[in-house]
């Protein structure tokens, strides 16, 4: 299940230049002015920015972003600070958001430029989703969350210093106060935590002791005489986040330098970790094939179920990290894919994509005139068009993941045995050498990561698959086209297209049966009467993938061997203390890496999720196990 469909923000603006909400008919902020009010309602009412001095992250929870004054605010009190915090996360939930649009036009006087319009500028689709921006180099992250406040919050993981209690006041939106809101907070705030907000309305101050907080009133701001603080105070121990099991891991051993272990690796070093990355190959490198081009993108389903949300997930935030090397040059690729739909007429299309409420700026239903006008040599069939999809080549980007500072890379290494010692590890090598002693392992070395965990019951499987790479002038792409297969045009003119797939085989030679399977890939992809003389010149590469059944990767702390019948849900599983898996990718990788890797740091220091718990449940490796749980107990 995932979040409600969403409903953008219906805005206007009062005559003296307010914003209004219509359907709450309460303005989004006082008209005193919105910076003001953030300063010192929750700013000032949160005890910042002292409380943050000298501290490595801060996390702070909104619950109604709004038109983002409290963030824009937040971050200037965090830039204008010397004695700032390291990293600053805010996390924000907004139900009715706004177009980008809407967004500059609110900030269009900004008392903050530069900020507002970096912030209008990475803006995202409007998808029921959470969304990661980073700004001031990723020591700044924006994690907003697009759902009903009642429908986020129990779906988060995170521990917040401060809470941003604003929304429209409590008669006009009642949903957002309730009882069952203010309950969800003590398990999402860190020992002394405190809460700010404008209002003094019994529901709140009520719910928030009820909910563990020591409640006091505050001179209030604009016009309100008082205003709300508390602190948390609860009257029992607090609980950790579901499902994690987060350790101080301040150097960690990551085996595998491909694209999962090197996305894992950046993702680690970006928090400050220490991080040695181990490969057996003489050079980390991907297959051979993967150098060249790749692509990436989501899907859009009947049925919004964990599959389907993890891709559109993985692929947003994909497209936030490729986009600009695009544009910059420094990654060859090209944004933009077409998608071509091999069963649905484009009406019913169209009415997925309403039914869902996603917004052009993630996918578009086009007919056959559409698809040409965009790639000329694209078939002339209803495809799926996905603006931020798109592809890049994996090689240059896993090199670039891989000269990330704080990782040191141990190419022609193989890592043979794992055994614990004490709180650590030890990695030994062919000759039973100790490699390194390190706080924590990740095992991101596809078919081998069962071995070294000791985990042979995973379902999985190994597909060799086959690409052929066509001379220049075959086909005019501008766009990749994927479906049944995919075909794109690289920058030096030729067209690669691909791919075959055949599980359990181990043959490296290139088949010239497999050549003729692309190029009719090709000519269904295009629609072009490719003639059978092309099959003479193409450069025929080969490589290997994993896939586990569900087609969805393993990610997360690798559960015990033996996991207790009575268990059903993967987030209760035991751990193998500092041992965690990110491997699975399949053929898929591109669009999965970037994701993969922040979640697993996340779930390793104990950040906020970037994703939903039914998404962490989705890809945790526990949950073969307890789906042999349910099934034994049905």
């Amino acid at each position: 299940m995932s979040f409600s469909p969403l409903t953008p923000a219906d805005l206007t603006w009062d005559t003296d230049g307010t914003p209004r909400s219509m359907r709450y008919g309460d303005v989004y902020h006082a008209r005193a002015g919105a910076p003001e009010q953030a300063r010192h309602v929750f700013l000032a009412g949160n005890g910042l920015p002292e409380r943050w001095e000298g501290r490595s992250r801060f996390v702070v929870l909104e619950t109604g972003f709004g038109l983002g004054h409290n963030f824009l605010a937040t971050w200037k009190a965090w830039r204008d600070n010397p004695r700032r915090c390291d990293r600053l996360v805010f996390v924000s939930i907004e139900g009715h958001p706004v177009t980008a649009e809407q967004l500059a036009a609110a900030h269009r006087h900004s008392g903050v430029p530069d900020r507002a319009g970096e912030l209008c500028h990475r803006w995202p689709p409007l998808t029921p989703d959470i969304h990661r921006l980073d700004f001031d180099g990723g020591r700044v992250s924006l994690l907003l969350v697009l759902a009903e406040v009642h429908e986020a919050l129990p779906q988060l993981q995170l521990q917040a210093d401060a809470i941003y209690l604003d929304g429209f006041a409590p008669e006009r939106n009642p949903a957002m106060w309730t009882p069952e809101v203010l309950r969800q907070l003590p398990r999402l705030s860190a020992t002394g935590a405190t809460a700010a907000t404008w209002s003094v309305a019994a529901v709140v101050r009520d719910g928030l002791h009820a909910a563990g907080f020591d409640v006091t009133k505050a001179r209030g701001y604009g016009g309100k005489r008082e205003m709300t603080v508390a602190r948390f105070a609860p009257r029992f121990s607090n609980l950790p986040p579901l499902g994690r099991r987060a350790g101080a891991a301040r150097h960690v051993a990551v085996v595998g330098a491909r694209l999962a272990g090197a996305s894992v690796a950046r993702a680690l070093a970006r928090e400050g970790v220490q991080v040695d990355l181990y490969d057996a190959a003489p050079a980390p490198t991907l297959q051979p094939y993967a150098g060249l081009g790749g692509l990436f993108h989501g899907v859009v389903h009947a049925q919004d179920g964990p599959h389907a949300l993890w891709l559109r997930a993985a692929a947003l935030r994909a497209q936030t990290e490729f986009a600009p090397a695009v544009a910059r040059g420094t990654l060859p690729g090209a944004m933009g894919l077409l998608r071509l739909e091999q069963t649905l007429p484009v009406e019913a299309m169209r009415h997925r994509l309403s039914a869902q409420a996603l917004p052009p700026q993630w996918a578009q239903a086009l007919d056959g005139d559409a698809v040409a006008a965009l790639c000329p040599d694209a078939a002339r069939t209803p495809a799926w068009f996905y603006p931020g999809g798109g592809w890049v080549a994996p090689l240059v980007w896993t090199a670039q993941l891989r000269d990330t500072p704080g990782v040191t890379v141990h190419a022609d290494t193989q890592v043979q045995q794992l055994a614990p010692a004490g709180p650590h590890w030890r990695l030994h090598g062919d000759t039973g050498t100790v490699l390194a002693e390190v706080d924590a392992v990740v095992l991101a070395n596809a078919g081998d990561a069962p071995r070294l965990c000791g985990e042979p019951r995973w379902p999985w499987q190994i597909t060799r698959g086959q690409v052929d790479v066509w001379p220049s002038g075959t086909a005019r792409l501008p766009l990749p086209l994927a479906g049944g297969g995919y075909a794109l045009q690289l920058p030096d003119g030729r067209v690669l297209s691909g791919a075959t797939r055949q599980a359990a085989d181990p043959d490296p030679s290139p088949r010239p049966g497999d050549s003729r399977q692309n190029l009719e890939t090709l000519r269904r992809l295009t629609g072009l009467p490719l003639s059978d003389g092309v099959l003479r010149q193409p450069e025929s590469l080969v490589g290997w993938r994993l896939q586990p059944g569900d087609r969805l990767p393993w990610l997360g702390a690798v559960p015990v061997p033996r996991v207790n019948a009575r268990t059903v849900q993967a987030r209760q599983v035991e751990r193998i203390p500092g041992l965690y898996v990110a491997a699975g990718l399949g053929s898929r990788g591109l669009t999965h890496a970037t994701l993969a890797g922040e979640v697993l740091a996340a779930w390793m220091l104990g950040l906020p999720m970037p994703v939903p718990t039914r998404l962490l449940d989705a890809v945790d490796p526990a949950r073969y196990a307890v789906r042999l749980n349910r099934n034994a107990s049905s």
